[in-house]
């Protein structure tokens, strides 16, 4: 089966489900109503699908200041859909035969599975919003610089895990469980942190990591979405219709997405990542009032994650000589 038939079997699969579950004309009024929450993930979708980054560089931005969407229901919403979307992408990513990296995927999902209830049940409530996106931002941009700086070296890739044994499982279980406190609290995250650490402490090729952080961030969504109905109760009504209106595009974009970034070589896939970051550091920068708290919280971010990265920058344990770009 050929890449475009799989995308549009998805997607068709889908639109049945979502006219036959709603009926035309509720589903038709709910993407007529919020069609501007539909367009917005037209373009968030691909880049959700074909990144690690998630779609938030896009989304977020315009929901808060555009739409005026609160950062929560922004954040709701961000993980209801993606548990369509990145499914959509994860399930094309499959059925293509896209390689990824299963083990990481395994011990990143069991970490976020605690990591995500530890953030949406406890510490969500607590913390201010625009220090916790400001501080997301900042860990995205300390990231940026440093596989920036990787790849002006001629660096050699792993194509899969170069070890496996009681640490690197341990690794990606901590990795998992941070990651998973992140999409808790701002939407997304376990997909990018897990993929720092795989590019740059493990040195696998970024058109491995990608579609790997791909899934991740499925399993974790669909984790976080389901703890939103069934355990805090925090799916509204008025998110429910945003998501209900964004379903039949995200099916086709984070597909499409996750198609395109399976033909890119891996220093376009990082030159992409890197240029989303930057527009996700001006937009917060320009949109998130930079108060004291957000200041000083992001400067020990700052602090800490370009320490965090920089390790893992000159680790040389992983470094393997004769892998193929």
């Amino acid at each position: 089966m050929s890449k475009r038939v799989i995308v549009l079997a998805i997607a068709t699969a889908t639109w049945m489900a979502w006219l036959i579950i709603l009926g035309y004309q509720e589903a038709f009024s709910h993407l007529i109503s919020n069609w501007q929450i539909a367009l917005t993930m037209l373009f968030g979708s691909m880049i959700a699908g074909g990144t690690s980054i998630g779609g938030g560089a896009v989304a977020f931005p315009v929901f808060t200041k555009l739409l005026h969407i609160s950062p929560h229901e922004a954040k709701v919403f961000s993980l209801a859909i993606q548990s369509v979307g990145m499914s959509a992408a994860s399930l094309a990513i499959c059925l293509t035969g896209i390689r990824v990296e299963w083990r990481v995927i395994r011990w990143g999902s069991l970490g976020g599975l605690f990591g995500i209830f530890l953030g949406l049940g406890y510490l969500a409530p607590v913390l201010p919003p625009d220090v916790l996106k400001m501080s997301f931002t900042i860990m995205l941009t300390s990231f940026a610089i440093t596989l920036f700086t990787l790849n002006q070296n001629m660096r050699q890739c792993h194509l899969f895990m170069p070890f496996w044994q009681f640490q690197e499982q341990g690794i990606l279980f901590l990795a998992g469980f941070f990651g998973g406190i992140m999409s808790g609290l701002v939407g997304n995250g376990i997909d990018i942190v897990v993929f720092s650490v795989m590019v740059l402490l493990w040195r696998i090729s970024e058109k491995v990591a990608t579609p790997t952080s791909v899934i991740l961030m499925a399993i974790n969504a669909i984790a976080g979405f389901i703890l939103q109905i069934f355990v805090f109760k925090d799916f509204t009504e008025i998110v429910q219709s945003y998501w209900l209106a964004a379903i039949p595009i995200v099916v086709v974009g984070a597909p499409l997405g996750a198609m395109f970034c399976s033909l890119l070589q891996r220093e376009v896939i990082a030159n992409i990542l890197i240029v989303l970051i930057i527009i996700e550091m001006i937009t917060s920068i320009v949109l998130i009032p930079l108060r004291p708290l957000v200041l000083y919280s992001s400067l020990i971010s700052l602090i800490l994650f370009s320490c965090l990265n920089y390790w893992m920058y000159r680790g040389t344990m992983y470094m393997k000589q004769g892998i193929g770009k």
